[in-house]
């Protein structure tokens, strides 16, 4: 996904806004499936501006502008929906650790899956506090269902495998006589 996808798609769903507004509203939702800070935002709405894909639909006092979706912005959004074979591989730092666990010794590995753990029930409680996934107002509600589900498979995850490591602490622990 492009952040001009996704700048598109706020814009379509929310209407017309600032860059400071489309901020916070990534802020706020797509911060939890893709990652864009003002630095980036600002910069790629001039460039799609230049492209037609948003128009400058006003502009204020400092030089604050509202920007709109165009036509030709709605086009291509929808295109990459109904077009693009998104990507299912994700660089997950997780997942890479899950497959070198065997480098560590049972302890050390029983401490890694727990900061994993946590990691996910952390971001499994922050989504949680972001609304109801059911709900039909809610923009982002399949996202965010996305979302728990992931971080409910993870902690499931790493309940098993603690309590595969566990086992395996315990049966290579010296037994006292």
């Amino acid at each position: 996904m492009s952040l001009r996808i996704a700048l598109l798609g706020l814009l379509d769903a929310k209407g017309p806004a600032s860059g400071y507004d489309l901020t916070k509203a990534f802020d706020k939702s797509l911060i939890h499936v893709w990652q864009a800070g003002h630095t980036q935002i600002y910069p790629e709405l001039v460039k799609m501006a230049d492209d037609g894909l948003v128009k400058v639909e006003s502009e204020g006092a400092r030089g604050r502008k509202i920007y709109a979706i165009t036509p030709e912005g709605t086009a291509r959004l929808h295109d990459w929906m109904v077009g693009h074979a998104p990507s299912t591989v994700v660089r997950s730092e997780a997942a890479l650790k899950a497959f070198l666990l065997t480098a560590l010794d049972p302890d050390e590995a029983i401490a890694v899956v727990t900061r994993i753990k946590a990691d996910a029930q952390a971001r499994f409680s922050g989504l949680e506090c972001l609304g109801a996934p059911d709900s039909e107002e809610f923009t982002g509600r399949f996202a965010l269902d996305l979302g728990l589900r992931q971080a409910q498979t993870m902690i499931d995850w790493a309940d098993a495998t603690l309590a595969a490591l566990e086992r395996k602490a315990a049966s290579s622990a010296p037994r006292s006589a």
